[in-house]
Order: C-alpha cells, then sequence, then structure tokens
C-alpha cells in the first residue's frame, strides 16, 4: 500500500495509527461479531466509546463540571445559525470579528437573526492579519463575543484570546486541540471535526452549562444546544462512527503528550516550512502577517500563477496531495494539521528548495 502525504484543508489527514485501528475493527467491534457502525447508540458497546470520547476531551481540553461536551451534526455551518437563535436574544446585541472567509459566514447567518455589531474586519486585508483584540470597542452587556481562531484560507491564528465580559465563543474548527487552551475564558467553543478531530459528520460543541437556558422555548427541539445536553448527546442517533474514530484521535492525542506535546510537534513543523518559505529569497511569499502565521494552514505565492500550477503539479506527482491554494485567493496552502507526520514536512520542504534551484 502506498499512501501520499496529504496537505488537504478538509477533510484531512487522520492518525495512520488510527485509521489502522479503525480497519481491524471495521468488520468486529471489540469481539462482538459487528461493526460500531451496526451497534445501537443505546447499547453497551457504544456507550463506552461515547464516554471514552467524552473522556479524552475533557482531559485534553481541561473540561469541567461547568460545560457541557456535546456531539452535534451539520458541521460549523450549522452552528453559524444556531448559536445566535440559541444566544442572542430580542433587543440584544453579539458582537462579531471578521478575519476572513469563516467569520463572514458566521457574521451572515447571525445577522438574518439578530443584531450583530462587527468589531474589527479584517477579511479584505492583504498580506493576511488579525486585530488586537485587547483594544476592540466590545459592546456592553452583548450577548456573546464571537470569534474565529484559525482562519483556514487566509492561513492566520489568534495567537492570545481576549479576555471578555460578555461570553467569549470561538469557532475552533480548524486548529482545535493543536495547542492547550483555558477553556474556562471561553462561553463555547466548536468545531467540525473534519480537520483535526476526525472524520466529516460529526461537530464538537462544548457549552457553559449556565448558557443552556437562554434558548427561547419557540425553538424548533433538535436546535436547542439543552436538547442534546439532556440527553448527552443521545436524543437521536448520533453519527456512531464519526465519533468512534474521534475517540481513537483523541486516545491518539493522549499518547502524544496532549495539547502541550502536539503543540511542540506542531511548531517544530510549522517553524521548518515557514523557514524554507523566508530563506527563498523571495521566491516563496508567506502571505499572512507574521506575528498571526497559522501553524495548521501555510499559505504562500510563487513569483507567478503558472509556476504555482506547475509547483502543485510537480508536488502532486511525487505523492503530495492537497497544496492548490483555495479558489478564492489562490497560491499554495500545506494544511499540516495535528495528523500530518513530520516526515510530510521534510518532503515538502526539500521539494520546495529543488523545485527553486530549477526554477528559480
Amino acid at each position: 500500500m502506498s499512501r501520499v502525504f496529504n496537505f488537504n484543508p478538509g477533510p484531512a489527514a487522520l492518525p495512520l495509527e488510527v485509521l489502522e485501528s479503525a480497519q481491524r475493527d471495521l468488520t468486529d467491534f471489540n469481539g462482538t461479531g459487528m461493526s460500531i457502525m451496526e451497534h445501537s447508540h443505546r447499547g453497551k458497546a457504544y456507550d463506552a466509546v461515547h464516554t471514552e470520547a467524552i473522556t479524552n476531551l475533557s482531559t485534553l481540553l481541561g473540561v469541567t463540571d461547568d460545560y457541557h461536551v456535546l456531539f452535534l451534526q451539520g458541521g460549523a455551518s450549522l452552528q453559524f445559525a444556531q448559536i445566535p437563535l440559541n444566544l442572542l436574544g430580542a433587543g440584544q446585541t453579539a458582537d462579531y470579528v471578521n478575519t476572513g472567509a469563516w467569520a463572514t459566514k458566521a457574521i451572515k447567518e447571525a445577522q438574518n437573526i439578530g443584531t450583530v455589531n462587527i468589531l474589527a474586519d479584517t477579511s479584505k486585508d492583504i498580506p493576511t492579519t488579525m486585530p488586537d483584540y485587547a483594544t476592540l470597542p466590545y459592546t456592553p452587556g452583548a450577548a456573546y463575543v464571537h470569534v474565529t481562531s484559525n482562519e483556514t484560507i487566509a492561513g492566520t491564528q489568534i495567537k492570545c484570546f481576549p479576555k471578555t465580559d460578555a461570553p467569549l465563543i470561538a469557532d475552533m474548527s480548524s486548529d482545535i486541540l493543536c495547542r492547550p487552551i483555558d477553556i474556562s475564558q471561553f462561553g463555547m467553543i466548536y468545531a467540525g471535526a473534519q480537520k483535526n478531530l476526525g472524520p466529516s459528520g460529526v461537530t464538537l460543541v462544548i457549552i457553559r452549562k449556565d448558557l443552556l437556558a437562554r434558548a427561547p422555548d419557540s425553538l424548533p427541539t433538535m436546535l436547542r444546544y439543552r436538547t442534546q445536553a439532556e440527553k448527552n448527546s443521545l436524543y437521536n442517533t448520533p453519527p456512531t462512527f464519526g465519533i468512534y474514530i474521534l475517540m481513537l484521535v483523541t486516545r491518539w492525542l493522549l499518547e502524544k503528550g496532549g495539547a502541550a506535546g502536539i503543540e511542540k510537534i506542531n511548531q517544530a513543523k510549522a517553524d521548518q516550512l515557514y523557514s524554507t518559505i523566508d530563506n527563498s529569497g523571495g521566491f516563496y511569499r508567506g502571505t499572512a502577517v507574521t506575528e498571526f502565521r497559522s501553524t495548521m494552514n501555510v499559505t504562500w505565492r510563487l513569483p507567478s500563477e503558472e509556476l504555482e500550477a506547475q509547483f502543485v503539479k510537480e508536488a502532486t506527482a511525487l505523492d503530495m496531495s492537497g497544496l492548490k491554494g483555495h479558489r478564492s485567493v489562490g497560491g499554495i496552502r500545506a494544511s499540516i494539521y495535528n495528523a500530518v507526520p513530520a516526515t510530510a514536512i521534510e518532503s515538502l520542504t526539500s521539494f520546495m528548495k529543488t523545485f527553486q534551484a530549477t526554477n528559480g
């Protein structure tokens, strides 16, 4: 079997060890004679998976009894609407920071539901950047403050989260568990699983319990966070196989030393790749302001679009997949999530140096 180096932005690379475990369990989970996908979500076999997934996440993120860990569906895109539906009351204002494509989508959904105050907008800035969160004009009495911790397309990342009076909500879809965070700083975090946690189809929500009461009774049952909180995410049939993979991924992360351990690995990978860009004499040009460079999505340009197309073609032929930048911005993007091994970065940077020597 030949596996490529997977730099896709999502669905993204999964740890090989996780895939091999899933392969072994696929037809016979723990000697039960059937796949985990065939087990009842209310049975003992699946209950052990569900419980471990929550326990692992709680350990990795330092989740206390003040929060619920929920497994939902619909991706971050559904959360863009579900958050204001649950937490933005009549006559209230929600603060949003627009740092790129995903923050823009969240804002548009919230504006369909209630009053939104855009604290800052760096979505069109080139090179891409983020605002100074400590100096933003937060709305007194805001229902919540919404930020996007990592902009996948722009290649930018919040390095220090703001301390806010209103509940801080963060879309962490593309950098969840890439580093330690202080969960007590947030009213809620959420993330689609398909970048750092598992396969597509699972959405992680960690929400402070006191926020559950905000949802109006008129809200459809399935759109209320408290519905799933009261039923341990088992009100309806959850995506059991996706949660099983998430359980394996979080188990793998614990073996790597947790969030602090994987942060060291991630930083070393990012440093190697950014160093290759910065030491190319301008042949490769990073597109994000240095102090906000993402450790998950590294973006850069070459001298021409023709060279960029050639770069992607040659890299793909060398089993490096998913390097083409997003269609809205072009260029090159390497998504180097937790599961992307250091050997992938070594191969990529070696190719970059060879490509420059040939085409520079």
